[in-house]
């Protein structure tokens, strides 16, 4: 490679250090003070830059934001991808709420700008289109695993259990991160993995399950027969018939809220 050619690749190595350089600022600053009352002075200081610099990358707050918000979600995106899984579906259910939830939980405090955007009143509008896909699309995806382990649930079971579990788990996080003290956040995050296995046991069953192709066929079967997989208003009277629990992949009609039989979660 000529010098001609290497300095402009130098160029734009610098340019992106530069940029990951605001973006690290700007999360601590949105944290620290919120989006509302950030703004690119701070951020500049915090990066240790002048206000120059900053403007030479991004126009404003909000163009910095838009891009923090886009690459956190691109990294959620890619976390959500890794879990949802078949080999995960089959797990026995309390390894299957560890493998699902811990890196959601392991990504937020992590990450405690995304929390700080996507709770902001004024989020610019971009960023909340883009979670608003990804909500969708996680809700998709835990529908997906229900259908894998039971595919024998109705759509409007699995759509009310895939809410209710979400429901749940964002609940939960938000006590997690509202906590800066590690040992109440392990605490909170075992009792979030409680409450769900809790709830989960019932419908989906506890032990591993077999999944082979019959078994996906069934789940995308039983998906396709819903439609519209996620509805508006309140959800259709349900005949809630809860499995035994045995984690066989059957229902046990006979014994609506069965005991789970292997007790809690295990811990984080």
């Amino acid at each position: 490679m000529s010098e001609a050619d290497e300095k402009p690749r130098r160029r734009q190595a610098r340019g992106e250090r530069r940029v990951t350089q605001l973006l690290k600022a700007a999360a601590s600053v949105f944290c620290t003070v919120g989006y509302t009352a950030s703004s690119t002075n701070a951020i500049a200081r915090e990066a240790g830059v002048s206000p120059g610099t900053l403007y030479q990358f991004f126009p404003n707050k909000e163009a910095i934001a838009v891009e923090l918000g886009s690459r956190l979600i691109g990294e959620m995106e890619e976390t959500h991808g890794r879990v949802f899984t078949a080999e995960n579906a089959r797990l026995p259910l309390d390894r299957l709420v560890d493998a699902v939830a811990d890196p959601f939980i392991e990504f937020n405090c992590a990450n405690p700008a995304f929390f700080s955007l996507i709770k902001g009143s004024d989020t610019p509008g971009r960023i909340a289109e883009e979670h608003d896909t990804l909500h969708a699309t996680l809700l998709d995806r835990v529908a997906w695993v229900l259908a894998l382990r039971r595919p024998s649930l109705s759509p409007t079971e699995r759509t009310v259990i895939a809410q209710m579990s979400f429901a749940m788990f964002k609940a939960g996080l938000e006590l997690i991160l509202l906590t800066e003290d590690d040992a109440a956040r392990t605490a909170y995050a075992r009792e979030l993995k409680s409450v769900l296995y809790r709830y989960l046991g019932p419908h989906v069953g506890t032990g591993p399950v077999e999944i082979g192709e019959e078994e996906k066929a069934a789940a995308r079967t039983s998906l396709a027969a819903g439609g519209a997989l996620w509805f508006d208003g309140p959800p259709q009277d349900i005949a809630y018939r809860p499995g035994s629990g045995s984690g066989t992949g059957t229902e046990d009609r006979a014994t609506p809220g069965a005991a789970i039989s292997s007790g809690l979660p295990k811990g984080s």
